[in-house]
């Protein structure tokens, strides 16, 4: 049974998650209005939101299985554009990496990128947090989250036929990205990856099948090493 201070930070961690629904319900309905569009049926839909559950991966692959890109391509670049979940597994290794398999496992699949922001904020400032108090506050954050990802998405496969053309879902993606993404540019290894991967996909943006993605993240990935190394040099 959970103890009391588990419970006050399983539902302080749901309260500190309920801002990012302002971005994430449009992004979700979004997704369930283009898959629709695309021709998917609402089985479909919903499996790419609940098997994938990856906002910018989804709709990656979606596009390119549109422009008829080989499914090697599809997967490669929805894996690449998907590598940051494995840098946020590595970042939460210290804080959660001595929790059993199965706990590991549920964070493995619940993790985006919201959860995983406020989640990794909080790490650093409640440096006296036991290891259950971390896994309280991770299940927390994810709490309205996750089901409202499934949630939304299946709204929008209900409903987008209906909406009215006044009332555009397409902001949601870059300002879901954006609120994750500018917090989070704290170091100038950080700016630097930022930078590049910006750069390298607009340089590379004529390539078929959105490949530019491929060369800016791995080239955002190297810039960003590289300029922890020289910092940690810099630093010795």
């Amino acid at each position: 049974m959970a103890r009391a201070s588990e419970k006050k930070l399983m539902k302080r961690g749901i309260l500190d998650s309920l801002p990012f629904l302002v971005v994430l319900i449009p992004f979700a309905m979004l997704f369930g209005v283009v898959g629709t569009e695309a021709g998917l049926n609402i089985a479909q839909v919903m499996g790419f939101s609940v098997v994938v559950i990856a906002g910018a991966a989804q709709f990656t692959a979606l596009q390119l299985l549109q422009e008829g890109a080989p499914v090697a391509i599809v997967l490669l670049t929805a894996l690449a554009v998907n590598l940051r979940m494995a840098m946020y597994s590595a970042a939460l290794t210290p804080h959660l990496g001595q929790a059993p398999f199965w706990q590991r496992g549920l964070v493995a699949y619940l993790i985006v990128d919201q959860n995983f922001a406020i989640a990794a904020t909080a790490y650093e400032r409640e440096t006296q947090w036991s290891l259950a108090d971390r896994m309280a506050y991770f299940i927390g954050v994810s709490i309205p989250v996750v089901p409202a990802w499934y949630a939304f998405t299946l709204l929008g496969v209900l409903v987008g036929a209906t909406l009215p053309e006044w009332l555009a879902l397409d902001f949601a993606l870059p300002v879901a990205f954006l609120s994750i993404v500018a917090p989070a540019l704290r170091t100038l290894a950080h700016v630097a990856a930022a930078a590049v991967s910006v750069v390298l996909a607009l340089c590379f943006a004529f390539l078929p099948y959105s490949i530019g993605l491929l060369i800016a993240g791995l080239g955002a990935m190297m810039a960003g090493a590289q300029v922890e190394k020289i910092m940690e040099r810099g630093n010795g």
